[in-house]
């Protein structure tokens, strides 16, 4: 497993904001045809502050409004399926969403194909088999250690196995009930090893948890401060945390962890022309242009797009990535919450 130090991570950041910046200022061209003023309207998971960069950056380029509505997963279902059978204002023809939302979508027959020479090159996990959905980002769960902890051990874990056998280490993470990252590591290592096994790491992992936090930046401060040795977080957060120049280093479990997939779709219904520009949006954000727009407001998701300068110049591009998917029902994900409740946070011996 390769460690990186602070100032590799700094540098590669730099690095891509200074290179995709210079290559898409001496472009004498531009891959998407500029269009007069045309407005289409977007359902995403995203969250406000990241939909408004996307839009306000496109808008200023291409002369382009793309309307984002902030939606939840089963709302953004719902809004599908009363646009098809009722006469709605503002209907989507793009839908910006988790992997799990844009396959429920697709399963459902809200979705069109996509294949343009961007998306193209997305390898497969990170896309819909038929094409229905391209993924752009993801968001992986990383293990963010204290460099004063590094200082002091020599067998550093990193593995899920490593760290549950870890003895003299004091962890932090987001509790499993408070955000939908945190919860999906959960279901995503029971996918992949089975609740049995799953169970068994958690429950050898707990006694070591200093505390559950509520937020997904709280693990990652909480490293940089020196209150835990090492927390269970997401990269999108420990980059923030890095780029301020907080003392913590990265590691990614050898044996595969979980990542938050963000992808697009096209919506069936959506007129010709909203079509294209849909299109050619979601190209857009494969492209180091929209990578570099995130980056400068404190937005570090990775790219799915290996041909970028972002990707080809991140560390941990390689990052192994649980292969089952963890698609369980509401009432699945229930049972599976209560037991990890029962029988590792409250266990009792």
């Amino acid at each position: 497993m390769k460690r990186y130090t602070l100032f590799t991570m700094m540098t590669a950041l730099l690095v891509i904001i200074i290179a995709a910046g210079s290559a898409y200022l001496s472009s004498g061209t531009r891959t998407i045809q500029r269009h007069p003023m045309h407005e289409i309207t977007a359902y995403t998971t995203f969250p406000a502050e990241i939909a408004a960069v996307l839009s306000e950056e496109y808008e200023k380029e291409y002369h382009i409004r793309v309307n984002f509505i902030q939606l939840s997963p089963e709302q953004i279902l719902k809004r599908l399926d009363e646009d098809v059978h009722e006469e709605t204002a503002g209907k989507a023809a793009l839908i910006l969403a988790d992997r799990e939302t844009l396959d429920r979508a697709a399963a459902a027959g809200y979705l069109v194909p996509y294949i343009s020479e961007k998306n193209d090159q997305i390898v497969d996990s990170f896309r819909h088999p038929h094409r229905y959905w391209t993924g752009v980002w993801y968001d992986p769960v990383v293990f963010a250690v204290n460099q004063d902890y590094l200082r002091t051990h020599i067998d550093l874990p990193n593995s899920w196995q490593m760290l549950a056998q870890q003895r003299d280490i004091r962890i932090g993470t987001t509790d499993f009930m408070a955000a939908d990252a945190s919860s999906n590591l959960l279901y995503s290592m029971i996918a992949e090893y089975g609740d049995q096994r799953a169970f068994e790491i958690w429950r050898r992992i707990q006694p070591k948890i200093i505390q559950y936090s509520k937020y997904l930046h709280t693990p990652v401060r909480q490293a940089g401060m020196g209150e835990v040795d090492l927390s269970v977080a997401v990269l999108s957060e420990t980059l923030r945390y890095v780029h301020d120049e907080y003392p913590i280093r990265i590691l990614y479990p050898m044996d595969g962890t979980s990542a938050v997939i963000y992808g697009s779709g096209i919506v069936f219904y959506a007129p010709e022309r909203d079509v294209h520009t849909a299109e050619d949006f979601t190209d857009w954000l494969l492209t180091d242009e929209a990578q570099l727009a995130l980056a400068q407001h404190r937005f570090y998701l990775l790219t799915t797009n290996p041909t970028t300068l972002s990707y080809q110049m991140f560390a941990g591009k390689n990052i192994s990535i649980f292969k089952s998917r963890p698609y369980f029902s509401k009432e699945e994900k229930e049972i599976l919450m209560d037991r990890w409740i029962k029988e590792v946070r409250f266990y009792e011996e």
